[in-house]
């Protein structure tokens, strides 16, 4: 398969979770970064979990994905947030 192509057929509903240290704003920075590049409804279509022993905190986001970059630039944007560790 070729580096731009996927299995995906857009558009389609994508959840995207990041993990980070539990802080005050972790959720809402992640909230931000995505809305930058897509759209979705913040009551909804984000979930949140803590680990067991509270350090962690995990923020999925589902948005409606319109293509591949765009897929691609929300995970890089994630990646590069000084708060988030990994993204799923």
């Amino acid at each position: 398969m070729a580096e731009d192509e996927t299995l995906l057929e857009f558009p389609v509903a994508f959840p995207i979770k990041a993990l980070g240290r539990k802080s005050e704003g972790f959720r809402q920075s992640v909230i931000e970064t995505v809305a930058i590049l897509a759209e979705f409804h913040p009551q909804d279509d984000v979930r949140e979990q803590h680990s067991a022993n509270g350090n962690f905190i995990s923020v999925t986001v589902t948005f409606i994905a319109e293509n591949k970059p765009q897929v691609d630039a929300i995970y890089q944007a994630l990646h590069d947030h000084e708060l988030v560790l990994m993204v799923f």
